[in-house]
């Protein structure tokens, strides 16, 4: 009886690992396609996603504005470091800028949107799908007690998440990325700017 049991159990052990194989061996094919870093990438963002319970706060990217910086010198700055790099500044929507929490207020909400039309020429071409995350966008918004925070999309999985760009695509793409993340860290702190070589 004992011996008739684990041979059932040993059968049943061999059709799940056949399953899981024949499941997901075709999987693991395609994953080993996609950029060395990409499931890093979505390690990284599945853990935010368990900590916070929030699918936005993974995909993001946020720097707080320092106290002594106002909200007029950070949009001004993000501007003018964005056209010395050659980025257009394409848009400027103005949600809720009157006032603040702070001061008793409607929360500041404010969105500054940047592109370079060679880079999304390129990416367009490349894949139609890339024009739904352009241009590129910056929010300027107060939290619930009136600190003022940076945020843009987190553009690792754009670049890292798939099949490996071409090479003069990733060059392009990391310029822009390293140029939004570098102008939010400046502005918050004080509208310095060095861009990377």
């Amino acid at each position: 009886m004992l011996k008739n049991i684990l041979s059932a159990i040993g059968a049943l052990v061999l059709v799940a690992v056949a399953y899981l194989g024949i499941s997901f061996g075709g999987m693991m094919g395609k994953v080993s396609s996609l950029h060395p870093d990409a499931m890093g990438y979505y390690m990284d963002m599945f853990g935010k996603v368990l900590e916070t319970g929030n699918s936005a706060e993974a995909m993001v990217r946020k720097v707080k504005i320092n106290d002594d910086v106002s909200t007029e010198d950070v949009v001004d700055n993000l501007k003018s470091m964005a056209e010395d790099n050659n980025f257009l500044v394409v848009g400027d929507s103005k949600m809720s800028v009157k006032s603040s929490i702070k001061e008793g207020g409607k929360r500041y909400i404010r969105i500054l949107h940047f592109c370079a039309p060679s880079v999304a020429e390129k990416f367009i071409g490349f894949s139609e799908a890339f024009g739904a995350f352009m241009p590129c966008r910056i929010l300027i918004v107060e939290d619930d007690k009136g600190d003022r925070w940076l945020y843009t999309m987190s553009m690792e999985l754009m670049l890292y998440g798939g099949k490996p760009l071409p090479a003069d695509m990733m060059k392009m793409a990391e310029t822009v990325r390293d140029l939004m993340y570098g102008i939010m860290d400046a502005a918050a702190v004080d509208g310095d700017y060095e861009p990377k070589e």
